[in-house]
């Protein structure tokens, strides 16, 4: 995972330099992220809301092959198939942003050997950097997973100590309007706060506020998710209920995890879930016009399709009653083999009736010669000069 998180440290620690500013920098990875993978949301979108607008005819597939599941399934992709749709393509660019979401906690985590890309060597039992931290009285009450962190900002405030032992160290300033987002949030920070202290209870009230702030924004992204699809109020509709319960869900898996993880990748979430209800509300006004547009030129294309099958059956009914029906280049041969038979049976009853004495039924074929049934051919017609 180091691997694939380090170009994004590499970003981060870009930024970092750019800016001078921690925050910022996360505010500006947020950003540039979700420039990126816009063209590619666009798609998601696109995707999704097509699908959502043929839900009604898949809602019909359902009723008339429900109880064939094989036949509904090869239905559905033949719909698919016919109108271009992609169910699947919006789920797969949703996912994409999950990727991102852990390398940048990695980033995070471990700000030495993956943003500035200090050998991990020198951090192990024995290395320099480890060596001159025991010397210099380094202690953290941060669990392992962070320990990079404390170290990180312990080096920060020392660093002409340790600069000879990496030309890779950097000084990293973790604070951000006064709050340090290399710290934990704790949901229980009322408890042991020393409420006479405004600076040390005001951070601790900011940083509880970020899990917070973060399921909130969650929430009113899946809200609009949910608004912008009217299939959701369908009861009938197995995906709605889905919906509904993702949208209680994710708040509650985001604050969770708010409250485990440092408040710089709260900020990263904030930031990245403010711009999506932003982009969406963009997206949904812009969208929907095209969509609009695809459905009167679908309807038109139907109501086209329709009225030619009209016209056809029609003519049909015309050719029918004249007895003038035509073969085309899609009758198949088996057919104009019948209509030929059933063209030649009635040339030889007219030929009978016209022939034969009054008073008599003759079954007689006027290609016949003797024996030989055809000996003038199938198509013989005394009358036809």
């Amino acid at each position: 995972m180091s691997t694939i998180a380090r170009p994004f440290g590499l970003l981060l620690m870009w930024l970092y330099e750019f800016t001078a500013n921690y925050g910022l920098a996360i505010i500006l990875f947020g950003l540039i992220v979700k420039l990126v993978l816009l063209p590619f949301q666009v798609k998601s979108k696109k995707s999704m809301m097509r699908t959502q607008r043929f839900q009604p005819q898949l809602q019909e597939l359902q009723k008339k092959y429900g109880s064939d599941q094989e036949r509904y399934n090869q239905e559905v992709q033949k719909f698919y198939r016919e109108h271009n749709v992609k169910p699947f393509a919006g789920c797969i660019w949703t996912l994409i942003p999950f990727p991102i979401l852990i390398a940048l906690y990695q980033a995070i985590r471990y700000p030495l050997t993956i943003m500035m890309g200090v050998d991990a060597s020198l951090l192990e039992e024995g290395g320099a950097i480890a060596v001159k931290l025991s010397e210099m009285g380094f202690t953290t009450e941060l669990s392992a997973a962070y320990q990079q962190i404390a170290q990180s900002q312990f080096i920060t405030k020392n660093f002409s100590a340790f600069a000879d032992l990496s030309d890779k160290l950097r000084q990293v300033d973790f604070t951000f309007l006064g709050l340090d987002l290399g710290s934990q949030p704790h949901w229980n920070f009322f408890l042991n706060t020393d409420w006479s202290n405004p600076a040390v209870w005001g951070e601790a009230l900011a940083l509880f506020l970020m899990p917070v702030l973060a399921a909130v924004i969650t929430w009113l992204s899946s809200k609009m998710a949910n608004a912008s699809n009217p299939n959701n109020n369908n009861s009938d509709d197995p995906s709605a209920g889905a919906m509904k319960g993702m949208t209680t869900f994710m708040p509650i898996m985001t604050l969770v995890i708010g409250f485990m993880m440092p408040a710089a990748l709260c900020l990263y979430w904030i930031v990245s879930m403010g711009l999506g209800v932003i982009q969406d509300w963009i997206l949904n006004r812009q969208l929907r016009k095209s969509m609009a547009a695809e459905e009167a030129e679908y309807k038109a294309q139907i109501a086209e399709k329709e009225a030619k099958l009209e016209a056809k059956r029609r003519e049909t009914e015309r050719l029918r009653a004249e007895n003038a029906t035509v073969q085309n280049k899609s009758t198949s041969k088996a057919k104009v083999q019948k209509l030929q038979k059933d063209a030649q049976k009635a040339k030889a009853e007219e030929w009978e009736r016209q022939h034969a004495p009054e008073g008599e039924s003759k079954n007689v074929n006027p290609s016949r010669v003797g024996s030989r049934p055809y000996a003038r051919g199938r198509n013989y017609d005394p009358d036809r000069y």
